[in-house]
Order: C-alpha cells, then structure tokens, then sequence
C-alpha cells in the first residue's frame, strides 16, 4: 500500500488546513523542516520511503529581496538536508528516488521573440529567489555525479489554482478585486508568465517521478514542465477584473520592482514525448474556476486574510512534534 508522509514546517504560508479534510491512514503529516537532519533521516528510515518529492522552498520573489536569508536556508541549504539524508539511505542499501522541483526563473529572462526555454536553456537567474533555486538544482546535478544517487529535476513556470497563499498575483488581485481594493501593477504590467493550473503541474510531478522510477527519465535529467499559455500580468489582471465584475479604475500601476524579468516561457517537448504528458486545463476555464473558488471558499479566505490560520496551527502544532 503507497503511503504519503509530508513534511512541512508551517512556516508565514504554510497552511494544513488546506488538508485538513484528508482521513487516510496512508497519508502522515509530520511537522518539521527539511533542515532538520535528524528527523528528515529517522523518516526516510523508519518509513522505508523510496520516493522523495522535494517541493519544499521559499518562493515569493518579493520577499527574497528583501531578504535572502530565508532563501539561502531553505532553498539551498534544506535541499543539501535532504540529499545528504537520501545519499546515506543508498549507502546502507535503501533505495531512494529524489524528484527535485525548481522553477523557470533559473533560466533568466527572454526577449520578446525568444523560443521559449528548452532543457538545454543555459542557467541565468537574475533575482534572489532565482539565484537560490539554481544553486538548488546544480547541488541535485552534484550529487548524482559524485555520488550517483538517482535524482531528476523538474522546472515549471507559474502555477496557479485554488488554496494558493494570497501573496501571489492571481488570489492577491482577485481577492482585492472582490472587496474593491486597488489592483497594484508593476510597471507596465507587459510582463509575461507561462500560466499552468496546479492540477497539470501535480500530474507532471507524477508522470517524472514514475518515469525515473521505471528507468525513462535517467538519473541528471531535467524535465520541463508549461502549458502553452503566456499571458501578461496586465491581461490576467483584466481577466480577473471581468469574472468578479470589478471596475478597471482599481488597476494602480506602481514602480517595477528590481530587477524583474520580462518573459517567461516554457517548452515542454521532453515531457510530452519522453513521458506522453501535457497540460489538459484550458486557461479561460481553469481561470474561471479558481476565480469562483475563492468567491465561494469565503471561510479559507476570511481565515487567512484575518491570520486566524496561524492560530490554529500554533493550537496543533505547538509542541514541534510530528503529527500524524
């Protein structure tokens, strides 16, 4: 029987009432950090896991330039965690696949008439958060080199979905929207994402981690995952304008925040052939049923606009201890 044990250290976003309705005795949530070494490696062994899936990172690209440091420990140092848990797991015979998931920010900018990024697409990353994953992926490449584990990385570019911490573009405008605040933009809001629902980039994890599993996917692969559908921050936001029927007076366009990279776009031609995936949500509906899903979750929007979230996780997890 396939068992789930997820790790998370609940921090700022971190929200487990978001699985709070799963009744499963094959699914176990731990709360800890993957910079916790002792307890990444009792897991591994005591759960006999043979598949690691590492989602973990910080990932707000505003915050990491206001600060690295949160960025550094998690993104690159958790991640050397958890490779140096699986390496010692190989060593006494355990075998361990590691799934690494990064981003296309690694990638760097592209111009308005580049291809879009391919696997072969040189490492450029031009902000913090960027900069991090990149040190995060090429610490993967190291340690398959040097000390042969078996690890894939995958690449992605925006996710967007239900449940999503309302810091990022499309909950913070549509829930802005909603109650009639302004709708800042930076700069000229021409900036171009590469827009994939959360459901689509879950079924590409999967379809990688059973790829490497079954030998497809080789040990140092890269994977990228997209979804054919760049759209510009302006366009998005007057999306969203239409579906809560806000006025386009809330848009405010405000200063460009440094440093910020013009046009994503993502390839995905490996996946499709090597492992027969592509995105099936079309973006008009799953825009729409994200925008609906945050008119009508108002309890999971009121509790995490208000903070609440955070105290009901310090009335469960305040003792640091794994729970399951």
């Amino acid at each position: 029987m396939d068992r789930v044990v997820n790790i998370d250290a609940l921090t700022y976003s971190g929200n487990p009432i978001n699985l709070s309705d799963i009744e499963d005795e094959r699914y176990h949530f731990v709360h800890a950090s993957i910079n916790d070494k002792n307890t990444v490696a009792r897991l591994l062994e005591q759960e006999k896991i043979d598949v690691v899936i590492h989602l973990a990172a910080e990932s707000h690209v505003d915050r990491s330039i206001n600060s690295v440091q949160p960025f550094i420990a998690t993104n690159i140092d958790g991640t050397r965690v958890l490779l140096e848990c699986v390496r010692e797991r190989e060593e006494k015979g355990q075998n361990v696949a590691f799934v690494h998931i990064s981003t296309d920010e690694v990638y760097g900018s592209l111009g308005t008439d580049d291809s879009p990024f391919t696997e072969e697409t040189p490492l450029d990353p031009q902000n913090p958060y960027a900069a991090t994953k990149a040190a995060a992926d090429m610490l993967v490449r190291a340690f398959v080199n040097t000390y042969g584990i078996s690890a894939c990385i995958t690449r992605c570019s925006n996710n967007y979905g239900p449940n999503q911490f309302p810091e990022k573009l499309i909950p913070l405008m549509t829930l802005n929207a909603i109650n009639g605040n302004s709708l800042p933009v930076y700069g000229d809001g021409k900036q171009v994402r590469d827009w994939i629902h959360v459901n689509d980039h879950a079924m590409g994890i999967l379809a990688v981690m059973d790829g490497l599993i079954s030998g497809r996917v080789k040990t140092g692969e890269v994977i990228n995952i997209g979804a054919d559908n760049e759209q510009s921050n302006i366009d998005v936001i007057r999306a969203i304008i239409g579906y809560t029927n806000a006025d386009d007076t809330l848009i405010q366009h405000v200063n460009d925040r440094p440093g910020h990279d013009r046009r994503y776009a993502m390839g995905y031609e490996k996946a499709k052939q090597l492992l027969g995936w592509s995105p099936i949500i079309e973006w008009k509906d799953g825009l729409a049923q994200t925008v609906d899903w945050y008119l009508t979750n108002t309890t999971w929007v009121n509790t995490v606009l208000s903070g609440e979230y955070r105290d009901w996780v310090k009335h469960h997890y305040t003792d640091e201890r794994e729970q399951g």
